[in-house]
């Protein structure tokens, strides 16, 4: 009021939630049902790596239109849309690594992903609150940095595990083996007393 100039203020600063904004995160959290069906389709046709891959670049694509000060709908249709596809990647990785990892060390496997995820998910509520305070576009850059650098990795994983069956352990092989042994000499031994 006393000469000061009034800057148009960006949508994507933080402020309290209205009602609208609880119906836009509820929206927005529904996209996790089609990212559900996006990888239920996508990993047997595409293959792992490549659905992965696919997720996490299209994440980014999505990510990219939110630099520019949009709208509020299209705000939540491209948010939507990010979403919907990162939950499709998280759920494609669920599928890839105990594919990857034979028996006796898929639960380490398992545990060491989980606690890196469990990693990055104590690292995100600064970067979505206090770095947004910062600066938008340097918290849209390290989600958009990460999701390409997870696409790129995704790309160069040494294993495609479409078509293959879980690996077993040795130790199961083995007793296996021998069940089938114990059964085959007692199928022989049944047959020799018939005779």
């Amino acid at each position: 009021t006393q000469g000061a100039k009034n800057e148009p203020r960006c949508r994507l600063e933080c402020k309290y939630l209205t009602s609208a904004d609880y119906k836009d995160l509820l929206w927005t959290t529904l996209a996790e049902f089609p990212g559900l069906l996006i990888s239920l389709f996508a990993v047997d046709y595409l293959g792992r790596k490549k659905s992965m891959a696919i997720c996490f670049f299209m994440f980014s694509l999505c990510i990219l239109p939110l630099f520019a000060c949009i709208g509020r709908i299209a705000l939540t249709i491209f948010i939507f849309i990010s979403r919907a596809f990162i939950s499709g990647g998280y759920q494609v990785v669920f599928v890839y690594t105990p594919e990857v990892f034979p028996t006796e060390i898929r639960a380490l496997g398992m545990g060491t992903s989980s606690g890196v995820a469990r990693i990055g998910a104590l690292i995100t509520p600064f970067v979505a609150q206090v770095m947004l305070r910062t600066s938008v576009y340097l918290t849209l850059s390290v989600y958009c940095g990460c999701s390409l650098l997870a696409a790129i990795a995704s790309l160069i994983l040494p294993i495609e595990t479409l078509g293959r069956g879980l690996q077993e352990s040795e130790h199961y092989q083995e007793a296996l083996g021998q069940t089938t042994n114990v059964t085959s000499q007692s199928n022989g031994t049944t047959q020799s007393m018939d005779q």
